[in-house]
């Protein structure tokens, strides 16, 4: 049912105002003024669509809500409940002000006779490519309730490997930036004062501690230009990688990165396999699920390599050909794949794999982060000894002048 906010005036005359879920504006009116209520201004919520075909589900909804949301809808299909009473039952239950108003406006679809795939697609911020097609193949194959337990275990599976992955390199990132900080703040307020005591000696001081002097001096004297050129470099790169050819060139250059290219290929490979997996179990057909996985792989290489995959398939090819041939994918990922087309079993065989590489991925960012901690750790180290050594070093020189 359609959703109106209104503002109004209670029985003691204070502001009051809310929303009402009913089917028309002037059901609304009347159950307003049933309830003692002088409607100053009343309006239906509408929500607002917006293209985009990236895997995230955003637009204020968080992915533990449409997972809910998607397992509840579930129940209530495989329990026989029509689906337009199901989305309403649902419209009332969420939590969610975005997920209510969106899950009024489909109800309101599919009482009109679009399909739920179609009505889903028209909110494509929250219910993207994998989600629609998925539900669309439930439908037209009559397994909608089994898709629906897909969704949900799938969109829980993708951002806890987001999680993992975002939850590992915190801890580093806020050593790098606390690091950073602290070293801006002993060489733009600290070295100075020094540096006055140090210049008062009127000697020759150590290298040290003329560049820890002559690092602060920049600092202090140029610090605008600095932040002006930082920023700067920080959007022309942001601007070259953006575009195709620079796209193409730091995505080639991360995959030959010690590590990180590896962990990144295992991502995609992951997403690639429990993807392509998901959407084949649940009836898709392999051309429209390739197309779909095509778009949430995020290195361009990689990506080229499925198009190509899909291009062999329409030409009645193997899938595992394109693939093997690009280098970007593992030698055991293609032959497992090559298997499945061969015994008829490539959604097992892309389960398998899936499974494995998202224990690999685990298992790699856990030993990048036990690798990154001592690296930043030394880092620091470094840094602060070399600023404690070129102010130590000339003090201790002018105490034995002294003495």
């Amino acid at each position: 049912m359609p959703i109106y906010a209104y503002k109004g005036l209670n029985k003691q005359g204070k502001d009051i105002k809310g929303n009402i879920n009913v089917d028309s504006m002037p059901t609304a009116k009347s159950r307003l003024k049933s309830q003692g209520i002088m409607l100053v201004s009343i309006k239906e919520q509408k929500t607002k669509k917006a293209g985009g075909s990236s895997f995230s589900f955003g637009s204020g909804v968080s992915v533990n809500e449409l997972s809910m949301m998607t397992r509840q809808l579930a129940t209530l299909v495989k329990a026989k409940i029509q689906i337009v009473e199901a989305l309403s039952a649902l419209s009332d239950q969420v939590e969610s002000e975005k997920l209510k108003l969106v899950l009024s406006e489909i109800k309101q679809k599919v009482n009109e006779g679009t399909s739920l795939a179609k009505a889903f697609g028209e909110h494509p911020k929250i219910f993207n490519n994998v989600y629609v097609n998925m539900v669309d193949a439930g439908e037209a194959s009559g397994t909608l309730e089994i898709v629906l337990l897909r969704l949900a275990e799938f969109t829980e599976a993708q951002v806890k490997l987001k999680n993992k992955i975002a939850g590992a390199m915190t801890y580093p990132i806020i050593m790098a930036v606390a690091g950073f900080g602290l070293m801006n703040v002993v060489f733009i307020f600290v070295i100075p004062q020094i540096a006055k005591i140090l210049r008062s000696m009127k000697k020759e001081l150590p290298l040290p501690t003329k560049i820890s002097i002559g690092i602060s001096d920049f600092l202090q004297n140029y610090w605008l230009i600095v932040i002006v050129l930082s920023i700067t470099t920080i959007f022309l790169f942001r601007y070259y990688i953006n575009t195709e050819k620079g796209k193409s060139r730091w995505h080639a250059f991360v995959l030959k990165v010690p590590k990180i290219g590896k962990l990144v290929t295992m991502i995609n490979v992951s997403r690639f396999c429990s993807t392509l997996g998901t959407l084949l179990n649940s009836g898709v057909p392999i051309l429209a699920s390739l197309n779909i996985v095509k778009n949430i792989i995020g290195n361009v290489h990689m990506k080229a390599a499925v198009e190509a995959s899909k291009a062999a398939v329409s030409e009645g090819s193997s899938m595992s050909g394109p693939l093997m041939q690009s280098g970007h994918f593992p030698a055991l990922v293609t032959h497992m794949i090559k298997l499945g087309e061969n015994s008829g079993e490539l959604e097992e065989m892309l389960k398998i794999v899936s499974e494995n590489y998202e224990d690999q991925v685990e298992s790699n960012i856990s030993g990048l982060t036990a690798m990154l901690e001592p690296i930043m750790i030394i880092f620091l180290g470094l840094a602060v000894g070399f600023v404690v050594v070129s102010v130590i070093v000339p003090m201790m020189e002018m105490n034995s002048i002294k003495k």
